[in-house]
């Protein structure tokens, strides 16, 4: 599979996010979401979104589920038969759920250290791949957020450091504090979620990864992307493929310094994701597609 670069690391043009396998409407057989990491990796994926905060509620489930993702993660890296090492795993953290399931922030740098240092834990290595501040806390100043992902790098607990959910000035922040060590942004972005535009042109500016999260319109929706959005449909049925592997190609002609992350929890859905590194759109498509509304 064709690579982009996220730091000093050579990943996969296509990565894959967890959340789908770990959140509500989650498969209820765990091996299913193991054989998804494993169909990605088999297809040549080398990069895996995970957080600390992917997980249904204690309401829902009975008990803590707090890593549910990053161990489910862990776990199929374990059986994989292939190179496990040569798999950046990116987690974050400052993003939590609660008992009941609702989404909070926390962003204080003490608690960002904390959860680092566990999620490497769970995930079953000594240094984090790819650590990622995961949402801003509005109760926080963000320099010091972004502060403790300097401390983690300094202190070895995290390789590479990102930033996800951030604006223009947020980015350029980071950028600073962290001495243009920042690697990633992760932000979302889709043909129905487009106002990430000015952060992925940023990013290709400054030479840092931009990480569309939702790329194909976010859980639930990625199946109807060619009915809500003709224009892909059209030219995905002229090339002969998927409207969602049509959307993702599209989304890496934007800038070498895209790689997004479709999220999936089944075999199938990572498989047709990864082939959109095979397909070349013209430059008539790119801009067709870059000024599509839904319908």
């Amino acid at each position: 599979m064709p690579q982009r670069t996220i730091g000093d690391v050579q990943v996969s043009a296509i990565g894959l996010g967890g959340m789908p396998m770990s959140v509500e409407g989650r498969p209820d057989d765990e091996t299913r979401s193991v054989r998804t990491v494993h169909a990605a990796l088999d297809a040549g994926v080398t990069l895996i979104d995970t957080a600390n905060a992917y997980h249904l509620g204690a309401d829902i489930v009975g008990h803590d589920e707090t890593g549910h993702n990053e161990t489910l993660v862990a776990r199929a890296l374990g059986e994989w038969g292939g190179d496990s090492d040569a798999v950046l795993v990116a987690t974050k953290g400052g993003h939590l759920r609660t008992g009941d399931g609702t989404w909070i922030v926390n962003g204080r740098p003490e608690h960002i250290k904390r959860a680092a240092k566990d999620s490497a834990v769970r995930l079953g290595v000594e240094a984090i791949g790819l650590y990622q501040h995961h949402r801003p806390d509005p109760e926080v100043p963000y320099a010091d957020s972004v502060g403790a992902l300097a401390d983690l790098l300094d202190e070895g607990v995290i390789r590479l450091a990102g930033i996800s959910n951030a604006d223009p000035g947020q980015i350029r922040e980071a950028h600073d504090i962290l001495g243009g060590r920042l690697a990633s942004v992760q932000n979302q972005f889709s043909p129905a979620f487009r106002s990430s535009e000015p952060e992925l042109e940023l990013c290709a500016e400054l030479g840092i990864a931009f990480l569309p999260w939702s790329p194909l319109g976010g859980i639930g929706r990625a199946g109807a992307l060619g009915e809500r959005f003709t224009p892909f449909a059209r030219i995905a049925t002229a090339h002969g493929v998927s409207p969602q592997q049509v959307c993702l190609a599209w989304q890496l002609a934007l800038a070498p310094t895209v790689i997004p992350i479709p999220g999936a929890s089944r075999p199938a859905s990572i498989e047709d994701s990864a082939k959109a590194t095979e397909l070349t759109l013209t430059e008539e498509e790119i801009a067709t597609l870059s000024t599509t509304s839904p319908n």
